[in-house]
């Protein structure tokens, strides 16, 4: 076996959900669920095939958004997962609707922050062990960190 990691390529800004599902019927699932979810929503969506011919699968709204599902996906080619970017909403607004897919059986992140997956490759294919979300922790919030925390929340609409 052999142990590798892939860096996730993406703009800074743009968020994205990585997960692993179980059935070539996620890609058309998956699109409906997130159409339902945010009316307008611009995405781009890539499966990994694990069987049969095991092509990359892909869907969305947005052409740019489904290139760059699609690049990252070639670049993990490990079996059933799918790589979800998100134009113009945050992985809050789907997260719930992608987890209830009945065929997705996990989500590794949903973030924007730089992703590295550790990825194992034997010979029958490869295969994600976990993600590298972020940095390491740099402390633990003082009074003014947990104020800005606060205000941030607030100032996007998730709290009042």
């Amino acid at each position: 076996m052999e142990l590798l990691t892939v860096a996730i390529q993406k703009p800074d800004n743009i968020n994205f959900i990585l997960g692993q599902s179980h059935f070539i019927k996620t890609v058309e699932d998956l699109h409906e669920a997130l159409v339902t979810a945010v009316p307008g929503i611009q995405f781009g969506l890539a499966f990994c095939e694990a069987s049969g011919p095991a092509l990359i699968r892909f869907s969305g709204t947005s052409d740019a958004m489904i290139a760059l599902a699609t690049q990252n996906a070639i670049a993990l080619s490990a079996g059933h997962s799918f790589i979800l970017f998100l134009e113009n909403c945050f992985p809050v607004n789907v997260l719930n609707a992608v987890k209830q897919v009945p065929e997705v059986c996990r989500v590794f992140c949903a973030t924007a922050n730089p992703v590295e997956v550790i990825v194992a490759q034997t010979a029958q294919g490869r295969g994600i062990l976990g993600v590298i979300d972020g940095m390491a922790s740099k402390g633990v919030e003082t009074e003014a960190d947990i104020a800005d925390r606060k205000a941030l929340l607030r100032r996007f609409g998730y709290k009042l």
